[in-house]
């Protein structure tokens, strides 16, 4: 599902990649860590003001999350990548798993190609993607891979891929857990945060009330 850009132009360059175990390779570019890596990128993309996206910030995700050798990421693809983040934040914002899937279907018949195996020259294992080619533009990669990711995670576990964090005070996304009680906020530090404001805000209320 990967798609290790530092190779593109250049089948010399992926070294981590090509020396890396099947096994590690794997791990690495998993479909959930591509799917955190999706919401990871549609949060930086998705600043504005001082902290507005620059080359500098989205590579830094994208190394992150396992790209090796050079990125070749421009101001436009910065651009392109942004407009990209706000079609995925709505598959993030849908009420449940069918408005969800809906809105991934959009997607995936508007923006991805059909499916496809490649290995990048033999530098990495054979993987399935869903852009035009190794070389597509980082925006086409971006929705194709997001989308790929996100789906599978909603097959797999019959439950929305991620969410909105519900902190009136946070607008960031979040991949949804496999099981168990669903996810409300992006981060522990933001269901503190909510949790200690609503214990006030309750505290408040009995001090009036008494």
């Amino acid at each position: 599902m990967e798609k290790p850009k530092g190779e593109k132009g250049a089948a010399a360059q992926p070294r981590d990649d090509a020396g890396a175990s099947e096994g590690e390779w794997s791990t690495r570019h998993s479909v959930l860590r591509s799917a955190q890596r999706a919401a990871a990128l549609v949060n930086v993309l998705s600043a504005d003001g001082p902290d507005a996206p620059g080359v500098a910030s989205v590579t830094a995700v994208l190394r992150e999350y396992g790209e090796q050798g050079p990125l070749d990421v421009t101001a436009q693809d910065v651009a392109d990548m942004r407009t990209v983040s706000d079609r995925l934040r709505d598959v993030f914002a849908a009420p449940g798993v069918g408005a969800a899937a809906a809105r991934l279907n959009k997607l995936l018949a508007e923006g991805c190609g059909p499916v496809r195996l490649t290995a990048h020259g033999g530098g990495t294992p054979w993987h399935i993607h869903l852009d035009g080619d190794d070389s597509a533009p980082w925006a086409e990669w971006f929705l194709a891979s997001s989308c790929m990711a996100l789906a599978v995670l909603l097959w797999d576990r019959q439950r929305a891929p991620g969410g909105l964090c519900a902190s009136p005070r946070c607008d960031s996304v979040y991949i949804t857990g496999g099981s168990g009680t669903a996810r409300r906020y992006c981060s522990p530090r933001c269901a503190t945060r909510e949790r200690v404001a609503s214990h006030r805000r309750a505290k408040e209320g009995r001090d009036t009330a008494g």
